[in-house]
Formats: C-alpha cells, sequence, structure tokens
C-alpha cells in the first residue's frame, strides 16, 4: 500500500473576485431588509402612488388618456430613483461615518469590488421593485403597449446616473447631511421632478429644463416607451451625460473616512 503525503502547510489567501463580489452583494440585500425605512420608501411608497393613480383625476389634472397608463411608469422611474439615488446614498453616508468602508476598504475586498457589491444590490431590489409594482399595476387595470427593450435601456441608465448621484453625495457630505438632501431630493423630484406628471403638463420653460433633469428624462421616457412610442435618443443621452459626469466627479471627491 502507497503512502500518501499528507500536505498540512497553510495556504492563507482571499477568495476569489467573484465569492467576494456576490457574498457583498448578500450582505448588501439582508441590511436592507432589516430597514424597515428603506423598505418603506422603495415599495410601500410607491405602491401608494400606484393605487392613487387609479383616482388620480380628481388629484390632478394627467392629460389626456387613462391615469393609470400615465402614472404607472412614473412610478417606475420612482422606484429606480428611491433605491439607486436615496437608499444607496443614506446606507453609504451611514457607513462612511461609522468607518464601516474604511475597514472594508482595508480588506481583501478591493475597493471597485465593494462598489460592484452595492450595484448588484441595487439591481436585484429594483428587480424586485418593478415586478412587484408592474404586477400592481396590471391588476388594477394598467396596459403597457410593448417598449421593453427601451424601458431596460433607460432604467440601466437612470440606474447609473442616479447611483452615482447617491454615491457622490455620501462620498463628501457627512451622514446627517447626506440623509436631509437625498431625502430632499427625493421629495422635490417627487413632486416637481417630471416623474409623475407628464412634462407636457408643464410650463413650456420648466418643460424644457426637466427635460435635462435624470428625473425628467427617465419618467417621460418610460411613458412614451409603454404607451407604444418611441422616446428617442434625448432621454438616453441626457441619462448618459448625468451618469458619465456623476462617475467622473464621483471618482475624484469620493472620501472612504
Amino acid at each position: 500500500m502507497t503512502d500518501l503525503a499528507l500536505d498540512f502547510v497553510p495556504k492563507p489567501g482571499s477568495a476569489g473576485a467573484v465569492a467576494m463580489v456576490r457574498s457583498q452583494a448578500l450582505m448588501e440585500l439582508r441590511l436592507l431588509s432589516r430597514n424597515g425605512e428603506q423598505l418603506l420608501l422603495t415599495l410601500v411608497i410607491p405602491l401608494l402612488l400606484l393605487i392613487a393613480g387609479t383616482r388620480s383625476d380628481a388629484i390632478v389634472d394627467l392629460g389626456p388618456g387613462r391615469s393609470i397608463d400615465i402614472i404607472t411608469p412614473g412610478v417606475l422611474a420612482l422606484a429606480v430613483l428611491s433605491t439607486s439615488f436615496t437608499s444607496l446614498a443614506i446606507a453609504t453616508g451611514f457607513e462612511r461615518r461609522y468607518n464601516v468602508l474604511k475597514r472594508l476598504g482595508a480588506s481583501p475586498l478591493p475597493r471597485w469590488g465593494l462598489l460592484l457589491g452595492k450595484t448588484s444590490a441595487v439591481l436585484v431590489v429594483e428587480a424586485v421593485q418593478l415586478a412587484v409594482l408592474g404586477i400592481a399595476a396590471r391588476l388594477v387595470g394598467w396596459e403597457p403597449h410593448g417598449g421593453i427593450a427601451w424601458a431596460v435601456l433607460l432604467v440601466a441608465l437612470g440606474t447609473a446616473a442616479f447611483g452615482a448621484l447617491g454615491l457622490l453625495i455620501a462620498g463628501t457630505l457627512r451622514a446627517e447631511a447626506t440623509l436631509a438632501v437625498a431625502n430632499l431630493v427625493y421629495v422635490l423630484l417627487l413632486v416637481g421632478g417630471g416623474l409623475i406628471v407628464p412634462l407636457t403638463r408643464y410650463p413650456g420653460s420648466t418643460h424644457r429644463i426637466l427635460e435635462l433633469l435624470p428625473s425628467g428624462a427617465l419618467g417621460q421616457g418610460l411613458r412614451d416607451a409603454f404607451a407604444g412610442l418611441s422616446p428617442g435618443w434625448l432621454p438616453v443621452l441626457v441619462l448618459s451625460a448625468w451618469a458619465a459626469a456623476a462617475t467622473a466627479l464621483l471618482a475624484r471627491t469620493f472620501r472612504w473616512e
């Protein structure tokens, strides 16, 4: 019988990059599931707005067409904003305050892996959000007319733009300031950012300004896409420009502690 040579020499080393990113993404999802305030922001508020949309004619004039068909794309855009901007900014801001980012930055997980893990978690949450909201909207009478390919492109670009903006304020402001700014921007864009109300219902000069905001571009782009119309390349260019500019500024200014 041949003796087998056993090697008891330790082989220290970090896990592979894919495994580390996957673990970080799962941790981000677990932390989100334990945060009731973020769950309220990401799912409950959009659902309430969606239900209110069935009777929105009594509240605000959305223009010609069925109210549910007009408001649902805006609610989907709001879901993207709430997760990729507001929730991400607040969570990252407080992680930075409590030196969580500093410790993770010194771990075997590369810093790009941390950002990729956060991005992966955001995409998973958004997928769940959009699926739940889409099903709920269909149950109350929403009738989309195609536009899935456009919608996927716009949501991806919107996530990139809002995510970079969220990380930008989280990496430069104090946690309390990040909390205030993120919530203020959320409310302002919800009320007058072209998310829920179509851009055509705003005055001419305001209409032109809102077209150049990521909220207006995403909201109106999704409305046009699900109405069976081509959104055109303006919302794509607007969201791409915001994503590129915010990412470039983020790379120069983000502080890990």
